[in-house]
């Protein structure tokens, strides 16, 4: 069976479906071919990350940006080392290089 990626909005749409209770999980996860458990981890973090839609100014923005941020500086620092690496690798097979 291969991983099927939803769209964000598609995810929201069967969260906001599973919060009405107007059908039962397993209904809708017949309805739209998916595993209940997947279902229900939607409808959880839906309603974990709403409050975060009424948040003033660029909050979370700035949230996002941070952690985006962190992932980038890590990504660096492991590029730093692999070139330092390569040079002194290069250096033991070619000499010196100006």
């Amino acid at each position: 069976m291969t991983r099927r990626k939803h769209s964000a909005d598609f995810k929201a749409k069967v969260a906001l479906e599973a919060i009405k209770n107007d059908m039962t999980i397993p209904e809708l996860s017949n309805k739209h071919s998916i595993g209940p458990t997947q279902i229900k981890d939607w409808k959880a973090e839906l309603l974990a990350q709403a409050a975060s839609i009424f948040v003033k100014g660029d909050k979370r923005i700035v949230q996002d940006n941070s952690e985006q941020l962190a992932v980038l500086e890590r990504k660096i620092g492991q590029l730093i080392i692999e070139n330092d690496f390569l040079k002194k690798s290069s250096l033991k097979f070619h000499g010196k290089v100006d």
